[in-house]
């Protein structure tokens, strides 16, 4: 039987937790990783800023009204969170896109967006 590979970020290692607190992740464990039942392709890990809730919010994807019957808890600004890199492309191109931890944004962003895109809003710690 085979194993899943294990999951890569956009810089070819071992995709990195986005945030436990609050857990974020399609499967809730804090990782940004995917799969085909994710229609909305949350994989990458930004900061929110007040910004890009305000611009989400405008876009009809209200991200802090919690929403606990959905485990989400509604975010802040500061809070880490994987993000639709749909919505996120969207923001980027109105200027709007929150900063994004690299080694927690997984490889399949890729698809959508360029490493370039991603390092020039890239926060590292």
């Amino acid at each position: 039987m085979p194993t899943n590979p294990e999951p890569r970020n956009v810089l070819g290692s071992s995709l990195g937790c986005c945030c436990t607190s609050p857990m974020t992740g399609f499967y809730r464990d804090g990782f940004c990783r995917t799969n085909a039942q994710d229609q909305g392709h949350h994989v990458i890990c930004a900061i929110m800023t007040e910004p890009f809730l305000r611009f989400t919010r405008s876009r009809g994807n209200d991200l802090s009204t919690p929403y606990p019957e959905f485990q989400f808890p509604g975010l802040k600004p500061g809070d880490r969170w994987c993000l639709s890199v749909l919505r996120w492309l969207e923001a980027y191109e109105a200027g709007m896109a929150p900063p994004i931890l690299l080694a927690c944004t997984h490889e399949r962003a890729l698809q959508y967006v360029t490493i370039d895109m991603l390092r020039e809003l890239a926060f590292e710690e």
